[in-house]
């Protein structure tokens, strides 16, 4: 136990980007606007789904898991970034670093099945229409979501601990803005190519099986949207689709392009900026994208806000 104590930092420095510091304060600035506005519209959008009967429908309760994952997301870093970008003592102990590492990875992977999940779903209403209730009943979505939400926590619980249990003697500076696993791997000690082989396998299994399947399902969207002869059954089907393909695009996109160049040609600060397109970027507009041309979440919305307005003028009166 007294060497277990030894090898771990009682907390980190969080270097971020100390090699540019007229860079903190425009972040700062940003980090507080745009967190809080992609807090509201990822809550208003599972506000929305839960009161409006009409949005009880398969797809705005994946929807609703998307804008909950994205709000976890960006809650368990955007918070202690803000605290740190504002301070000279840009630290997180070694607690915080481990609930960061887990929370970050749990809701990662479970985003990455979850854009797949909502694909299928997609699938099922394009090309199989008359069997759509039948197969997206509420016992199926209920399952597929705690799959997801478990394949996820044990996906990152076992690659987190792995990670957490590598020898840290000495080591308390990490040049990332949060607790990130590539960053803890090559900052530890010893032999660990062989967590780096694992990491590596368990990442690329949860990225690509998704993948996959969506692919898969937009392949045959595609297959079937061709054989439609109106263009108002065309469109209404592609309109059904922009959006999800617009989310996975952010998602995976980046993500791709990144890690299809040699590592050489990678900047230290490259894997930083990417984070902060998936931390910042993608939580807030993801909202954004699903209502823009939804006419029933706008509806909804729209709704619920004229009941609000009409409650509040009630009680003035």
């Amino acid at each position: 136990m007294a060497v277990m104590n030894e090898s771990l930092p009682v907390e980190f420095i969080l270097l971020g980007f100390a090699d540019r510091p007229w860079l903190e304060l425009p972040l700062f600035i940003t980090l507080l606007i745009i967190y809080p506005m992609a807090m509201m519209r990822n809550i208003t959008i599972i506000l929305v789904s839960k009161l409006d009967l009409r949005l009880h429908s398969p797809m705005y309760f994946f929807l609703s898991n998307l804008s909950f994952l994205d709000t976890c997301y960006t809650t368990s870093i955007v918070p202690q970034m803000l605290f740190n970008l504002g301070s000279s003592k840009k630290t997180i102990s070694y607690l915080g670093c481990a609930v960061q590492l887990y929370v970050v990875h749990v809701m990662g992977a479970t985003e990455c099945l979850l854009l797949g999940i909502m694909s299928f779903d997609h699938y099922v209403a394009i090309c199989r229409p008359l069997h759509y209730s039948l197969i997206m009943n509420q016992h199926l979505c209920l399952l597929l979501s705690s799959i997801m939400w478990l394949t996820g926590v044990i996906f990152a619980f076992s690659e987190a601990t792995l990670i957490l249990q590598l020898p840290l003697r000495g080591v308390t500076k990490l040049d990332h803005f949060f607790c990130e696993i590539s960053v803890l791997i090559k900052t530890a000690c010893g032999e660990k190519e062989a967590d780096e082989l694992a990491l590596s396998l368990a990442s690329t299994f949860v990225l690509a099986v998704p993948l996959c399947l969506i692919l898969f399902s937009y392949a045959s969207i595609g297959h079937t949207v061709l054989k439609i002869k109106s263009s108002g059954g065309s469109k209404k089907a592609l309109g059904t689709c922009s959006s999800h393909l617009i989310v996975v695009s952010l998602f995976y996109g980046p993500a791709i392009s990144m890690y299809l160049q040699p590592p050489a040609s990678i900047s230290r600060d490259q894997p930083k900026f990417m984070a902060l397109f998936y931390i910042v970027v993608t939580p807030t507009f993801n909202p954004f994208i699903y209502t823009l041309r939804n006419k029933d979440m706008k509806g909804a919305l729209t709704k619920l806000l004229r009941g609000a307005g009409s409650s509040k003028f009630s009680r003035g009166a």
